[in-house]
């Protein structure tokens, strides 16, 4: 029977992680849903435990690739499920939408692309799909990423290149109307920006390695 684990990597979320979690356990297909708390200085982890998650936690921040790592490392799902942990209207039906082609067989993996909701999320994922964080994709196809560097902001250009070297193109899913809680917005204008020059950085560095 194909389950699905989704797989939340969390750093100082606790403001944001609950609406998620909200939707996912919504959904039929989900069998576990696992937060990583990379390291959390505020209460991610304890908000995660009482909205029904599995809660690993980091002694120290791993960055967002290292969170996925740890996260499904511990997965009994046959599907694996990415998500961020600061979507914004996201519903069971995009979740559905992302999962069910991997579970049926049509696909070997999904993307999902925002559109409808910020216009600098969707302006950034229609330029460059492959930034996103929400994802799926069966679980065996992770054996291939165990020896590869998945630190930092640059796992998504990483996946993406793993997978086009499996020959796997991942099916684009539209996500209408979901968008996320932006850097400025949780730290501040000064901190968020700085935040978001290091994550373009991380990225950047990747891509002529795509």
């Amino acid at each position: 029977m194909n389950r699905v684990s989704a797989i939340i990597p969390a750093y100082n979320e606790a403001q944001n992680v609950a609406s998620v979690l909200h939707v996912l356990k919504e959904v039929p297909e989900i069998y576990e849903i696992i937060v990583v708390d990379d390291g959390s200085l505020d209460n991610t982890a304890d908000v995660a435990r009482q909205n029904g998650a599995i809660v690993l936690s980091l002694p120290e921040n791993q960055g967002k690739g290292g969170a996925m790592k740890a996260g499904a490392s511990i997965a009994h799902g046959d599907v694996v499920l990415f998500l961020d942990a600061d979507l914004v209207g996201l519903t069971v039906d995009h979740v559905r939408e992302l999962v069910v082609p991997v579970l049926s067989g049509d696909s070997e993996a999904t993307v999902g692309i925002f559109e409808g909701g910020r216009a600098s999320t969707d302006w950034a994922q229609a330029v460059a799909p492959f930034l996103s964080g929400q994802r799926a994709l069966r679980r065996q196809l992770l054996v291939g990423f165990e020896h590869i560097d998945m630190s930092g902001y640059g796992v998504e250009l990483q996946l993406h290149r793993q997978l086009k070297r499996m020959g796997i193109q991942p099916r684009e899913v539209v996500l209408h109307d979901v968008t996320q809680v932006v850097k400025e917005e949780k730290l501040g204008l000064v901190k968020g920006f700085s935040a978001r020059m290091r994550m373009y950085w991380e990225i950047i560095r990747e891509i002529p390695r795509v």
